[in-house]
């Protein structure tokens, strides 16, 4: 049997609408998509299942989904970035929805099992639960999944293993990976979120500070890009040599994570691997270090170890837990260690999320038209190519165009 929804508290609507109204006004990309589709209701009798963000940015491609036709039913894809009032006021648009804020690790695969009750044909996921649970858990839906979408780097890392393994049932295509999401999203997103939760949170100066990031892809490059703009001393941490050469030619230093540990004050790690900063380093960090991960699961600075160290813990602030060694060191955890940006903060700014939710709809609208074998695909270059131009469009920019002969003069290869 399968419930409509399951959350906090349906009161919380009235905020809940607010803040979706708020972010809706800065969101012309999935606006004009809505706006030009709407009248076709592309995803009509399609069930669309999500395991993602529940926040403001996410409540309007939900509503867009719901506006074009499709039944949504969507799971929290973390306890700590869930905003109850935004769960409400979805329920109230008619989205069946599946989470609370402090959600146990229980609740959340539950969560996730009671949107696949809803037996969705296209999927959007946040990290690759949803189809490992389809895998392991829910065969039964795979004859009627048509495909979906992921949009972390995390995710892909998991799909791509499945693609390996064979074990991929049905075709996703790799958003994370398109121009319109690494490029913005994951450069300019996570390098202005990412600081926005750290300085709300600690209310501390960067400035002066030696801030260590452990990771320098596209989220790792705009986190020490914005750390160096505040003033910060930026060391990187990296295990491709390739990275972290260009990390020492764009002006910061690299070492690995024992000597940095030595020095460092903030930590942020975005690799989306697991023990990135463990016992080793703990014990070698200054009092008073800072530690949060950028990453999209909360192992990257490995808890168990610290806790292991500390002879007590204590919440300082909120969304800070202060670990105390036996020394009198301490060392702060923001967020439990999960996605800082938005455990302790509100994630992304709302025009990048603009670009990124417009390119997980039109991924669903591809999926929704074209047949395709199971395995990992690239975004369609053109779907990529259409996000910036709406950008661009709504900003009331023109580009310029190559003419006929410049095309020609391209495609030759023998000298004109």
């Amino acid at each position: 049997m399968k419930n409509e929804f399951r959350i906090a508290d349906m009161n919380l609507a009235p905020e809940g609408h607010r803040r979706i109204e708020w972010a809706w006004e800065y969101m012309p990309v999935l606006r004009l998509i809505a706006e030009r589709e709407e009248k076709y209701k592309p995803l009509e009798g399609l069930v669309i299942g999500c395991c993602l963000h529940l926040e403001a940015k996410t409540a309007c491609l939900l509503k867009v989904m719901h506006r074009l036709g499709a039944t949504v039913a969507v799971a929290g894809s973390n306890p700590l970035s869930t905003q109850d009032t935004i769960c409400a006021a979805l329920v109230e648009e008619g989205i069946h929805v599946f989470s609370r804020r402090g959600m146990s690790s229980q609740e959340y695969s539950e969560n996730i099992e009671e949107m696949l009750k809803w037996d969705p044909q296209i999927i959007i996921d946040d990290g690759g639960d949803v189809v490992s649970m389809i895998i392991e858990k829910r065969r039964d839906l795979i004859p009627s999944v048509l495909g979906g979408c992921e949009e972390t780097t995390t995710g892909i890392k998991r799909l791509k293993a499945m693609h390996c393994e064979g074990v991929l049932p049905f075709p996703m295509l790799a958003v994370n990976d398109a121009q319109s999401k690494y490029l913005f999203d994951n450069r300019y997103g996570t390098g202005q979120s990412v600081w926005d939760a750290i300085l709300r949170t600690t209310n501390l100066i960067v400035a002066g500070k030696i801030v260590v990031i452990a990771g320098y892809g596209w989220c790792g490059k705009g986190a020490a890009k914005r750390a160096a703009g505040l003033g910060a001393r930026v060391i990187v941490v990296e295990v491709d040599p390739h990275r972290a050469l260009e990390a020492l030619m764009d002006g910061f230093d690299v070492m690995d994570m024992l000597d940095a540990s030595k020095v460092g004050d903030v930590f942020i790690t975005v690799t989306g691997n697991t023990k990135v900063i463990r016992k080793e380093h703990f014990m070698r960090m200054k009092d008073g270090v800072l530690l949060c991960n950028a990453g999209h699961f909360d192992v990257e600075v490995c808890i168990p170890d610290l806790a292991e160290l500390a002879v007590d813990v204590k919440a300082s602030r909120d969304n800070i837990q202060t670990y105390i060694l036996p020394v009198g060191r301490r060392i702060h955890l923001l967020g439990e260690g999960r996605l800082v940006n938005l455990a302790a903060g509100d994630g992304h700014p709302v025009e990048i999320m603009d670009m990124s939710f417009a390119m997980q709809l039109l991924s669903c609208l591809f999926i929704s038209c074209n047949k395709l074998e199971p395995g990992l695909y690239n975004v369609p270059a053109e779907l990529d190519c259409k996000v910036a131009e709406l950008k661009l469009e709504s900003l009331g920019i023109n580009i310029e165009r190559l003419t006929q002969e410049q095309k020609e003069y391209l495609a030759a290869w023998r000298e004109v």
